[in-house]
C-alpha cells in the first residue's frame, strides 16, 4: 500500500520544516563547550562511535567534504577533544578518536540534548515516540536505498539510537 501524491508532499513539506527548525536551533543553541562550534558535534558523534577513524571516513559519513571535516576535526584536536595519530596500516595518512576530555563533553552534549527532546515531546506518550523512531527509521532506509540504487556511496553512521545500542549489548550478553 502507498501514499498518495499529496500524503508525499505533506511528508516532504514536514521534513523540510523539521530540517529547517533544527538548522535555526542549532545557531541558536547555547554552547556547551568553549570554543567548540555547533556544528563540530556530528564529528563527535561519528568518532565517538566509530572508534580511530580517518577524517575522509567521517567526511563520507557525514556527507560533508573533506576540508570542512578537517577543519572542524583541527578545532577538536586544538579544544582537546580528539587526538590525531598516524594511521597504523598507512603512515601518511592520520586517524582521530575521542579522548577522555572528549568523552565527558559527549556525555554532556548528550545529556543537553535529551533534555531539549523531552522538553518537545512531552506530551508524547512511550508508544508515540517508539512508533516515531521506527518510522524514521524506515524512512532512512528507504533513502538510503534510493542513494544506492542512483549510484550514490552511502556509508552508515556508526552510532544508533540508545535503545539499538542497549538491545544489542543485551543480546551479546545474553
Amino acid at each position: 500500500m502507498g501514499v498518495s501524491k499529496d500524503e508525499a508532499n505533506d511528508v516532504f513539506l514536514g521534513l523540510l520544516r523539521v530540517q529547517k527548525l533544527l538548522v535555526a536551533a542549532k545557531h541558536s543553541a547555547p554552547r556547551l563547550e568553549d570554543g567548540v562550534d555547533v556544528t563540530a558535534y556530528p564529528v563527535l558523534f561519528v568518532v565517538a562511535g566509530a572508534g580511530t577513524v580517518r577524517i575522509s571516513e567521517i567526511a563520507a559519513m557525514l556527507h560533508n567534504d573533506v576540508s570542512t571535516v578537517s577543519r572542524q576535526v583541527s578545532s577538536l584536536v586544538t579544544s582537546g577533544l580528539l587526538e590525531k595519530s598516524a594511521d597504523p596500516h598507512d603512515g601518511r595518512a592520520s586517524v582521530v578518536s575521542l579522548t577522555e576530555t572528549g568523552q565527558a563533553a559527549l556525555g554532556r552534549i548528550q545529556d543537553a540534548r535529551a533534555a531539549w527532546f523531552q522538553g518537545l515531546l512531552c506530551h508524547w506518550d512511550g508508544p508515540a515516540v517508539a512508533d516515531f523512531v521506527t518510522r524514521l527509521g524506515e524512512l532512512g532506509d528507504a533513502i538510503d536505498a534510493h542513494l544506492r540504487e542512483r549510484g550514490a556511496t552511502t556509508l552508515p553512521l556508526p552510532f544508533t539510537s540508545t535503545r539499538d545500542s542497549t538491545r544489542d549489548q543485551n543480546q551479546k550478553e545474553g
